[in-house]
């Protein structure tokens, strides 16, 4: 773990704590007989950059005296709870939502966040795909979309912080974005990696590993080496592995991709059938992905399968 990213950690240890009790505290406003709210934390990075964890997909967050920013916005009642907790922010409108791609567990909040910030952001893709369900049909609410678009890559100063959107083509969808604070050189990847767990791929909306394993590659070598990174899913019940990590996680998570790929490939090679190559529940040289029980992999496999093969 390198200094930056300790230093981050340890001081998050007593913010999120307290900030951990709000929820119980604030209980009876949800009144009798209401579902408790989901237990969150804000944990506190640098200057002015922070990470909100409750239900769904992590969110990143910028609060200072000149700019309020969050990145992804989960559910509408965990939206709910950032909006009353979000650090700083006393009422104020935030200035900008960004939503790395269109997945409802990170985009389920916008509605909530509609009246609270002046503009919602996300790849020029994300609009279509929330309205199409992502290519499984539209949904019956109609989504709070996206106002703002870019195709390649977007910048913005806001406050004392540079805040850039780039796109580096399908991945884990077709419209995921790597959002960077340039001066608190801090990243948030949505899904684009997710931290010692299997992942989900969505192929229904232009995703393939092929371009997946492309796009990490070239995060992991155009930015710089001690970024520290906000993942936006991480191994459930490993404490060593948060959606907080740095470019060595990164970098495991590109192993992952990359041996799933080559795994695939020799197994066709040999000759063996889609059925028998997802029997597989966990991939070798990969224990800290390991589950028992219930793993994605069998999913991942099958991906791999017909991506190769198609």
């Amino acid at each position: 773990m390198n200094r930056r990213l300790f230093l981050a950690k340890s001081a998050a240890l007593g913010v999120s704590g307290l900030l951990l009790r709000r929820p119980v505290l604030a209980q009876a406003a949800w009144g009798r007989g209401a579902a408790a709210p989901t237990a969150v934390a804000f944990t506190p990075i640098r200057r002015g950059v922070g990470m909100f964890t409750g239900r769904g997909g992590a969110i990143g967050w910028l609060s200072n005296a000149e700019a309020l920013v969050a990145v992804d916005t989960q559910f509408a009642d965990t939206a709910e709870q950032f909006l009353a907790g979000l650090p700083g922010r006393e009422g104020r409108m935030l200035d900008l939502v960004i939503n790395t791609h269109h997945h409802g567990d990170h985009t389920g909040g916008n509605a909530t966040f509609r009246g609270a910030t002046r503009s919602i952001l996300g790849h020029a893709n994300v609009p279509e795909l929330m309205r199409s369900g992502g290519g499984r049909g539209a949904p019956a609410t109609p989504p709070v979309v996206p106002d703002t678009t870019f195709t390649e890559s977007w910048r913005r100063e806001i406050g004392d912080e540079v805040i850039t959107a780039r796109y580096f083509g399908a991945a884990h969808t077709r419209g995921d974005i790597v959002t960077h604070f340039e001066q608190a050189n801090v990243i948030h990847l949505g899904d684009l990696a997710f931290n010692r767990v299997y992942p989900v791929i969505d192929r229904n909306a232009g995703g393939t590993f092929q371009g997946w394993l492309s796009v990490l590659e070239r995060i992991a070598a155009e930015y710089p080496a001690d970024t520290t990174y906000i993942f936006g899913h991480s191994h459930a019940s490993d404490s060593r592995y948060t959606t907080l990590g740095t470019r060595a996680d990164l970098l495991r998570f590109r192993d992952y991709v990359s041996a799933l790929l080559e795994h695939t490939r020799r197994e066709i090679a040999a000759g063996r059938s889609r059925e028998q190559i997802v029997e597989l529940q966990n991939l070798p040289e990969f224990e800290d992905y390991h589950v028992e029980g219930n793993s994605r992999l069998p999913g991942n496999l099958g991906a791999a399968f017909d991506e190769l093969t198609s």
